[in-house]
């Protein structure tokens, strides 16, 4: 068992040197060692976990004459051990949709860039916007790489050669004006899930968080919610999925402001009414009047619905979160703070994705700017 600069140990097959780098190390079924040097402690147990759990659990005899099909089944089998619930869905989704379809009869080791690319493009052709493309890539390169550096490929194909950015682009939509929230907020008055568009714009909650959020984890003394879990239905599986948030910053504790501390004694009032059937659902806070919680896509598909019927832009879930972080934003709150708000896992992302100011905070701002420069 190796042990860091400082002596303390690290675990099994890990060291550090004496510039401060970690290896890692892993012995194959035949003898031989395999090591890799990191930059990160948390990387390199990683990669000796997955190496040595593929090495205990493998029947692979001959992997020179391996289909790519039979090379996922193993991969997905060490992801299933190591990676969060969202991610294996997303790895899952994108292999069985579009990477299977084009390289899953073929040869592991004849896989190369322009199959690679061959994926992408299909789906480009087929209609997918960019950031599913980007996410099929990214499944791709990680099932290569996979394979790379235990030795089963002597070279990743999956290259920064292979383009991700050609299918449709992603809507730009990222905040609601002051006056496009107050016309959905009348809109939605009255909605059965009236009470879950204004928490999230509240919170800054993602859905599944919204959906997962528990009594346990309502502070009413001190007016805070614990982010514990995330919460999504899987049509194709027709169960629900309960796992982490998204980041490990995901878990993380809110401050309530005054009106979604009383959308709370609310909800609270209407739970207390309802006869929940199914047992895993009886702490939940926000519940159809059936007892159970609304998934998901039933959350986005209503949103569009009411927005279809007044006559107003199309909006998801998601832009009520990016128009809570652009209030903030807005409202002087400083950037670090944001990023602990919405449990962003660095800085980057809270200033570079969701925080965009409006067409009314420019003008807000240029008008100061304008006095300023007004010479009496």
């Amino acid at each position: 068992m190796g042990k860091d600069l400082k002596g303390k140990e690290l675990g099994s097959g890990i060291s550090q040197r004496k510039d401060g780098y970690y290896i890692g190390r892993y012995t194959t079924r035949d003898g031989k060692r395999v090591q890799k040097i990191f930059r990160k402690l948390q990387e390199c147990r990683k990669w000796v976990a997955d190496s040595q759990y593929l090495e205990s659990h493998s029947n692979i005899d001959f992997p020179v004459n391996m289909l790519v099909s039979e090379w996922y089944k193993y991969w997905i089998a060490v992801k299933e051990k190591t990676v969060r619930l969202n991610t294996l869905d997303n790895y899952k989704d994108r292999y069985k949709m579009n990477i299977e379809p084009v390289l899953g009869h073929k040869l592991l080791r004849d896989v190369s860039t322009i199959d690679c690319q061959r994926v992408l493009n299909r789906m480009a052709d087929e209609g997918y916007k960019n950031t599913s493309i980007m996410q099929a890539k990214a499944t791709l390169h990680n099932m290569l790489d996979y394979a790379y550096q235990n030795n089963v490929l002597s070279k990743n194909p999956c290259t920064k050669v292979v383009q991700y950015n050609i299918g449709e682009k992603s809507s730009n939509r990222e905040a609601l004006s002051i006056d496009e929230q107050r016309k959905i907020l009348k809109a939605i008055s009255g909605n059965k899930y009236e009470k879950q568009y204004r928490f999230a714009l509240q919170t800054g909650l993602r859905a599944g968080e919204l959906i997962g959020l528990e009594w346990k984890d309502v502070d009413f003394r001190n007016k805070t919610i614990s982010v514990k879990r995330t919460c999504r239905y899987k049509y194709k599986l027709k169960e629900w999925r309960i796992g982490d948030p998204k980041s490990k910053n995901g878990k993380r504790t809110i401050p309530l402001t005054e009106e979604a501390f009383e959308i709370l004694k609310e909800q609270k009032k209407i739970d207390n009414g309802l006869k929940v059937l199914e047992f895993k659902w009886k702490d939940t806070v926000f519940l159809r009047l059936d007892g159970k919680p609304a998934n998901n896509t039933e959350l986005d598909i209503e949103l569009y619905t009411v927005c279809k019927k007044n006559g107003l832009s199309k909006i998801s879930m998601h832009i009520l979160r990016h128009t809570f972080a652009t209030r903030c934003a807005e409202a002087g709150m400083i950037p670090k703070t944001l990023q602990m708000i919405l449990g962003h896992s660095n800085i980057t992302t809270t200033m570079n994705i969701y925080v965009h100011a409006t067409e009314d905070q420019k003008k807000k701002e240029m008008n100061m700017v304008e006095e300023a420069l007004r010479v009496v």
